[in-house]
């Protein structure tokens, strides 16, 4: 028996003993599990399928030589569901000047108008992707800014990228622009277009209180369901109690009666409001089958930021109460090395290791790894996130034996297995994209 999957380099059928899985994220739930919720599993792989999984010890049927994980946690390969990859590492040509939503807003709309070519989208998304994929991310949704003559620029490179990717990641698009433009007929007949032509079935906006907002739901709800859309929304990422713009997405899913998936992203206000109002529109959130995703790293960095004085309020959504109540919830990357996060590498590891300090998530039940897995799965409709007999053989192999060896460290010497085989996980060099920023390398 070896030790490390590297070194069964090009085989086709192995078994990897002594793993440690979340068993909320085994499709068969009945395994054993810890107080940590982690399984104590055997794998079997052949033809880069799982073909068998077993308590570990109970000699896995299987074909070919054995590697011993020696106790390490394994999860699935990992699902994103909210990013920004056409945003992506403009960093260095548009820092954002004060670190404020506003300045981050200011800052890319001027970048987009001046350097958004498909050119520059395309090098800067497919670098991006290549990230995710070497951090062990199996499936993604972006949000393409979609106004004026980028709507014509950016979902045809989404198009082009998503199949070049297909078989290392899937990946997905929404549409981005603000609620007021769902007003504008021509402007709404071009995105609907566009997804049409390029995109995966999947329409949105951000939505804030404008005065027409109820008007605006309307027509992209109705928008939806004459193609057969989903939907999705960034939500009140705002400090602002006010700002209710979820409950009034739940009141018009419920109005019409919506059938399709709802996911919401950000609802930082959620958190700030009366806990009766919470609960109520918590309620509302469940009934209207709404899904949620919290961005833990980019709504730490913007919000409840003000010169010369600390922080008082993490930024997050009030996650341990949706899931309470039945809400499907998990978290995601966000941004990348943009003026609305000037970090991050699209390494869902980093992010539920941040996510769980930042969310308190330690302390509070075994199954939060669904968050970057299995539910941000169901909600883009994507068979990934879950180990199951007969599934690929897409693994992130670690040598963490329980939470707080793998959350203690960022777990870069990581394996990933896509269909059973170790994949080359070195990192794009951030010099590819100097040509883009205006550097002399």
């Amino acid at each position: 028996m070896t030790t490390g999957f590297a070194r069964l380099p090009g085989a086709s059928a192995f078994r990897l003993a002594d793993l440690r899985l979340p068993a909320c994220l085994l499709e068969d739930e009945g395994f054993p599990a810890g107080r940590d919720g982690l399984a104590r599993v055997d794998l079997a792989i052949a033809d880069g399928r799982i073909a068998a999984i077993e308590p570990a010890g109970a000699s896995v049927a299987g074909d070919g030589p054995v590697s011993s994980l020696d106790g390490g946690i394994a999860l699935p390969r990992l699902v994103d569901c909210h990013t920004h990859l056409d945003k992506g590492h403009i960093w260095p040509r548009s820092p954002n000047p004060d670190g404020t939503f506003p300045g981050a807003l200011a800052t890319v709309g001027a970048d987009r108008e001046a350097n958004w070519s498909a050119r520059d989208v395309r090098a800067r998304m497919d670098f991006a992707l290549r990230c995710a994929f070497a951090h062990g991310t199996a499936a993604m949704r972006t949000h393409l800014d979609s106004l004026g003559k980028q709507i014509g620029i950016s979902w045809p490179v989404h198009a082009e990228l998503r199949a070049e990717w297909a078989g290392r990641i899937a990946l997905q698009a929404s549409p981005l622009f603000g609620a007021e433009e769902a007003l504008d007929p021509v402007h709404m007949a071009a995105v609907v277009a566009a997804v049409k032509a390029h995109g995966d079935g999947l329409l949105g906006c951000v939505t804030y209180m404008i005065p027409e907002l109820d008007r605006a739901l309307d027509i992209l709800f109705r928008a939806a369901m004459e193609n057969g859309f989903d939907l999705d929304f960034h939500v009140d990422e705002s400090n602002d109690p006010a700002a209710r713009s979820l409950e009034r997405i739940a009141d018009a899913a419920l109005r019409h009666r919506f059938e399709g998936r709802i996911l919401c992203g950000h609802c930082c206000s959620l958190s700030l409001q009366a806990p009766e109002d919470a609960a109520r529109i918590i309620a509302k959130v469940r009934e209207a089958g709404i899904a949620v995703v919290s961005l833990p790293l980019c709504n730490l960095y913007l919000q409840d930021r003000q010169p010369g004085r600390t922080p008082r309020w993490r930024g997050v959504t009030a996650l341990h109460e949706l899931k309470a109540a039945g809400v499907p919830v998990m978290i995601a990357s966000d941004n990348t090395r943009d003026p609305f996060y000037a970090y991050g590498d699209l390494d869902l590891v980093e992010v539920l290791r941040e996510g769980t300090r930042i969310l308190q998530l330690d302390h509070s039940g075994p199954n939060w790894a669904r968050a970057v897995a299995r539910t941000p799965a169901e909600a883009m409709g994507v068979k990934a996130g879950v180990v199951a007999v007969g599934a690929p053989a897409d693994l992130v192999l670690t040598r963490a034996r329980d939470w707080t060896e793998f959350f203690s460290r960022p777990q870069a010497d990581r394996s990933v297995l896509v269909a059973g085989q170790a994949i080359d996980r070195t990192l794009p060099d951030y010099r590819e994209l100097d040509h883009l920023m205006g550097q002399v390398s």
